[in-house]
């Protein structure tokens, strides 16, 4: 599976770009061969949109985007702010519980070195995974990553948002066997998921 991730940034209309999406964007997507889903989050208090698209085949992906450029630049003059386009390869898909609005996502962004992501990718399944999928209010989680440049993100899905604060405060203890094989942890975001559609 591929993805593709759009981000609106300093965003003043979630509302309105939310509605945009599903009126126009998604009959659109629906058309794409190879189109799979996508779910849409957001971080009200700090103006941040986010779209993730699900795709069969990178070249289905790339295919895609002739169609969807303008309905992405559309939605950036209703939504406003800075828009940002990123491509990952899905590596990791688990779900106990089926994503669904008003449940909490929480974000995880690293860097590493890209020869080594193979190796990382089988630590994260064999070590890193049983633990996340053990905390209460664990729904669903998807780890991407991009090969070529190292750079990955790992969403997952909580309940609600006491169940995300409470993995968050024990998220520093259980990243240092991750950097000691390398693992940068640049950021970590917490969203509301807004919208899922999931084929």
């Amino acid at each position: 599976m591929y993805t593709r991730v759009v981000t609106f940034t300093e965003a003043k209309n979630i509302d309105e770009g939310l509605d945009y999406f599903r009126k126009e964007v998604v009959p659109l997507l629906d058309a794409q061969h190879g189109y799979r889903g996508a779910i849409s989050s957001a971080d009200r208090s700090s103006g941040v949109l986010s779209v993730v698209s699900f795709w069969d085949s990178e070249a289905d992906r790339s295919a895609s985007e002739s169609a969807l450029a303008k309905a992405r630049q559309d939605a950036q003059q209703i939504v406003s702010g800075e828009v940002r386009v990123e491509n990952f390869e899905q590596v990791v898909e688990v779900t106990s519980k089926a994503p669904a609005p008003g449940m909490a996502l929480y974000i995880t962004r690293v860097s590493m070195n890209p020869a080594s992501v193979d190796d990382n990718l089988e630590f994260f399944k064999s070590t890193v995974l049983p633990v996340i999928r053990s905390q209460p209010g664990f729904c669903a989680l998807r780890n991407m990553i991009d090969r070529s440049t190292g750079r990955g993100a790992t969403g997952t899905v909580f309940e609600n948002r006491q169940a995300l604060d409470a993995f968050d405060a024990s998220q520093a203890e259980r990243r240092a066997p991750a950097e000691g094989r390398g693992v940068n942890f640049d950021a970590t975001f917490a969203r509301e998921l807004l919208f899922v559609d999931l084929k």
